[in-house]
């Protein structure tokens, strides 16, 4: 995990096969649960909106040492003895734009400095292909959808123990979907 705000969590993911992985995520997806202190068994269902952008690579876009604004900060939350006492986390400041990017997710200054840093180009990178053409802008619209529940691409009900795939009608077990089989669905 790289920045969490109330609401809004941004994930990097990479490696081989991190594309695939995660090319069929875009779009609403529908949690049913029943909580465990509910003694009547009421459903209640969450949604959430998931949008995947690729990361560009340092020679597709070049970011000027004098457009950078570099803080660092003492991490939050819990952690250990050193988590209180040392300045490791990184707050970015893109100059031109005002694109504040904070990383706090490893112990090392270093590496939250090239974790915010990689952050910073690809969102970079996502506003200028949002500028340079309104399609790519409805492309991503068109991902996350609105929100609705009329917008759902998976419904989760964990109450049933099943998955459902709305855009190809199959259904899986829960269990493996949470595991992160990638072969969770079923015929």
């Amino acid at each position: 995990m790289v920045e969490r705000q109330r609401g809004f969590l941004v994930l990097r993911a990479f490696g081989p096969g991190a594309g695939a992985l995660f090319a069929h995520e875009p779009g609403g997806h529908r949690w049913q649960r029943i909580p465990p202190n509910d003694r009547h068994g009421r459903v209640q269902t969450s949604t959430i909106t998931v949008a995947v952008l690729r990361e560009p690579a340092e020679h597709e876009l070049r970011i000027a040492d004098r457009d950078l604004d570099w803080k660092t900060a003492r991490g939050s939350g819990p952690g250990g003895q050193s988590r209180n006492k040392t300045e490791s986390a990184v707050i970015l400041t893109h100059v031109p734009t005002g694109l504040v990017v904070r990383c706090e997710s490893e112990r090392s200054q270093h590496q939250n400095r090239m974790t915010a840093l990689a952050v910073l180009r690809s969102r970079l990178a996502e506003a200028q292909r949002s500028a340079a053409g309104a399609a790519r802008n409805g492309d991503r619209r068109e991902q996350i959808g609105s929100g609705m529940r009329g917008d759902k691409v998976r419904t989760i009900r964990i109450r049933d123990g099943i998955v459902t795939d709305h855009r190809i009608g199959r259904r899986g077990q829960v269990e493996r979907y949470l595991r992160g089989d990638l072969d969770w669905l079923t015929e």
